[in-house]
């Protein structure tokens, strides 16, 4: 570990804190500096690659579930450690299944089952462009598919 104010390699652990399963916040001091910052550490889920709608295939991204999940919910009542658990949840999913290839179209259709349980402004979002509804039907059919759950 590297102090980020003096860039000395003299850096040493304070305190230690498991924040979930799989993320260890650690506190730590500068010897050099005396600078003291927190970092965390999360442990890394099994590699696996993503084949898109196009058969074209690229390494899974955690980050590009985590941007398309705060678009849905930009402005919503929902915060950053929430959106967080959720993506833990789809990539626990994700590495259970034990697939070396799995197809975007099944994290789209995990990413809209948390979202749905979460908040329902922030699915219709993202339903509405993953999906690609073409009309204001089917928009209105999907709200009314919400609203039949509901009760």
């Amino acid at each position: 570990m590297i102090c980020p104010k003096c860039k000395s390699d003299q850096v040493y652990v304070i305190d230690s804190r498991e924040m979930d399963e799989k993320t260890i916040r650690r506190r730590r001091e500068c010897e050099s500096c005396d600078q003291r910052f927190t970092t965390f550490e999360r442990i890394e889920p099994v590699s696996f690659s993503v084949t898109k709608k196009d058969g074209t295939s690229e390494p899974y991204d955690r980050e590009k579930i985590v941007i398309g999940i705060k678009l849905a919910l930009e402005k919503r009542p929902v915060s950053e450690q929430e959106i967080e658990h959720m993506v833990d949840r789809i990539e626990w999913k994700l590495v259970e299944a034990g697939e070396e290839e799995v197809a975007s179209s099944k994290i789209g259709n995990l990413v809209i089952r948390e979202l749905r349980e979460v908040d329902e402004v922030g699915y219709l979002r993202f339903a509405s462009v993953y999906r690609a509804f073409r009309s204001l039907e089917a928009f209105s059919r999907e709200m009314k598919k919400l609203e039949k759950a509901k009760v």
